[in-house]
C-alpha cells in the first residue's frame, strides 16, 4: 500500500499529509530547540524517566547545540495525541508506547509489544540485528516519522484485580484497563477494555470506574499506589513480556538536522533503551517484596486462563492479516522470536534452572 492510498483510508487523513508544512523548529544564537511531547504524565516512574533520559542525553551530547524541550502529557497535547502532533508539525518529537497508535497502523504494536510476543532481549535482537529497525522506518515513511527504540519496561505484570481470577469466565464483563493488542485479546474474552493514559489509572481504579488494571511491574505499580486499592496482583501476563518505548522525530525535522545531530538522537535513544530496562529490572524485585510485606497477594493465572488468552491472542493477531506491511512485519517478528528463543532457552534457560537447583 502506498502512502497516498494509506493516508486516504487512515484516521490521520490530512494531519499526516500536512507534515510537509511544518513550522520551523526554534533557533537561538545558532542553537536549535526541539519540542518533545510524551504519552506520560510528568514523574510517572520509569516511563517518564526514559523520556527525560533521552532528552537530557541529546542535549548533553550536543553540547547544548540541540536542546530538547520536554512536555509531559497534557502540557501541550494529551497523551494519545502525540502521534498526530508530531506528524502534523505541532511538535517535533514524541516519546511513548507505539502500541497506542495501532489505530494509525496495527504494525505499530510490534514496536511496543504484542500478546505472547518478545522478551526484552528478543526484541533487541530483532530490532538492532534483524529487520526491526527497517520496518520501523518503513512505517515511518508513511506517516512522516523517524523512530528509534528508547526505553523498555521489561516483562510486565498481569495486573491488579478486585477479585481472584479462577477461570476465563471471570473476564466476562470485567472493566479492565489494557491498551494495545493485548487489550483487544481481553475484549475477545468478554472484558470491557478501557484504554486510559497512565496518569488517569489510579483514580479510575479507586473510583470503581474499572475493576482492574495492568500498568507495568512491581516498582512502577507500587509508585502508582495500586496496592492501596486492591491486594490481588498477578505477576505474569501475556500482553507485554518486554514492552519497548519509542522516540519518534518528525521526518522532515530529522532530515533537516546535521548528520551529527541525527546520530546523537540515535545513540541517545539506544542508551535510554538499555538504561531504562536496567532501571525497571533493578527495582522490581525489592518492590515486589515490599508489596507482599504490605499484604498484597501475589498470584498466577491458572492454565485455563492462559489457554483462553492464547486463543484470543491468535484471533486478535489474525484479524489484520492481508495488510502487506503487517504480514511481512509479523513474519519477520515471529521468525526472529523463534530463533532467539531457541538459543536463549537452551543456553540461559538451562543455566538458570541449574543455578537455582545447585545454588539454591
Amino acid at each position: 500500500m502506498d502512502r497516498r492510498s494509506f493516508l486516504k483510508n487512515s484516521a490521520l487523513g490530512g494531519t499526516a499529509a500536512a507534515a510537509t508544512a511544518l513550522a520551523a523548529p526554534a533557533y537561538a544564537q545558532g542553537n536549535r530547540t526541539l519540542t518533545l511531547v510524551t504519552t506520560w504524565g510528568r514523574g510517572l516512574a520509569g516511563v517518564h524517566d526514559a523520556a527525560q533520559r533521552a532528552a537530557d542525553t541529546i542535549t548533553a551530547m550536543s553540547g547544548g547545540s540541540l536542546t530538547i524541550d520536554l512536555k509531559a502529557a497534557g502540557e501541550l497535547v494529551g497523551a494519545f495525541e502525540v502521534f498526530d502532533a508530531v506528524t502534523s508539525g505541532q511538535a517535533d518529537m514524541y516519546h511513548g508506547a507505539d502500541y497506542y497508535f495501532v489505530g494509525q497502523h496495527p504494525g505499530y504494536a510490534f514496536f511496543t509489544s504484542v500478546p505472547f510476543g518478545m522478551t526484552p532481549q528478543e526484541i533487541s535482537n530483532w530490532y538492532y540485528q534483524g529487520e526491526g529497525q527497517a520496518f520501523h522506518d518503513e512505517l515511518g515513511s508513511i506517516f512522516g516519522l523517524k523512530s528509534f527504540l528508547a526505553g523498555n519496561t521489561g516483562p510486565q505484570a498481569g495486573g491488579w484485580f478486585s477479585k481472584e481470577i479462577a477461570g476465563p469466565e471471570d473476564f466476562q464483563g470485567l472493566k479492565f484497563r489494557m491498551p494495545g493488542l493485548g487489550g483487544q485479546a481481553l475484549g475477545r474474552m468478554g472484558a470491557s477494555v478501557q484504554n486510559l493514559p497512565g496518569a488517569e489509572v489510579y483514580q479510575a481504579l479507586a473510583s470503581g470506574a474499572i475493576d482492574g488494571t495492568e500498568w507495568i511491574g512491581p516498582w512502577a505499580d507500587e509508585k502508582a499506589g495500586f496496592q492501596e486499592i486492591t491486594k490481588f496482583y498477578y505477576t505474569a501476563g501475556m500482553h507485554e513480556p518486554g514492552a519497548a518505548l519509542s522516540l519518534a522525530t518528525n521526518l522532515d525535522v530529522f532530515e533537516s538536522l546535521s548528520p551529527e545531530h541525527q546520530k546523537i538522537i540515535e545513540i541517545a535513544s539506544g542508551e535510554a533503551h538499555q538504561w531504562n530496562l536496567a532501571q525497571f529490572m533493578n527495582n522490581n524485585g525489592a518492590a515486589l517484596q515490599r508489596l507482599q510485606a504490605g499484604g498484597v497477594k501475589v498470584l498466577e493465572f491458572p492454565d485455563s486462563v492462559w489457554d483462553a488468552m492464547g486463543a484470543a491472542a491468535r484471533e486478535t493477531m489474525d484479524q489484520y492479516n492481508g495488510d502487506d506491511i503487517y504480514d511481512r512485519l509479523r513474519a519477520s517478528y515471529n521468525a526472529s522470536m523463534a530463533a532467539s528463543s531457541g538459543w536463549i532457552t537452551q543456553s540461559e534457560g538451562a543455566y538458570r534452572a541449574q543455578r537455582d537447583r545447585v545454588m539454591g
